[in-house]
């Protein structure tokens, strides 16, 4: 089971939530399921709205699904993927720190998951 904490500027405190293994929904799928205020506009990997900054937590070798080609091309363009981190991500599935939530497929970690409120804007230019 995948513990996974949202952390919002928007929100009155953080939120720990459990997404079931094996499922495939999306991180924004899981944040809508729980009136998480995560921003998001196209749900398809390409306007960036839903920008988030994901930690991992206990301590495994992330497992998270690779970039899709639409969030390499969105984050690349909006300067959260540079080419160390493509490389990272590419050849060792090492997942970069900031995803699309709508991109991100949650697995049985444990993670937070850091977003402004504000479409696209990263959380630390709000904090």
């Amino acid at each position: 089971m995948a513990t996974v904490t949202f952390t919002g500027l928007n929100m009155p405190k953080d939120l720990t939530v459990y997404a079931v293994a094996g499922d495939t929904g999306t991180l924004l799928a899981l944040a809508k399921k729980h009136d998480i205020p995560i921003p998001f506009q196209c749900q398809d990997g390409e306007c960036g709205s839903c920008l988030v900054k994901v930690t991992y937590l206990d301590g495994k070798t992330p497992m998270a699904i690779d970039l899709t080609e639409k969030e390499k091309v969105t984050l690349s363009v909006n300067g959260k993927l540079n080419r160390s981190l493509l490389e990272a991500a590419e050849n060792a599935h090492l997942p970069p720190p900031y995803r699309l939530a709508c991109q991100f497929i949650v697995r049985d970690e444990t993670i937070l998951v850091e977003f402004s409120g504000e479409p696209g804007v990263e959380p630390e230019l709000r904090k």
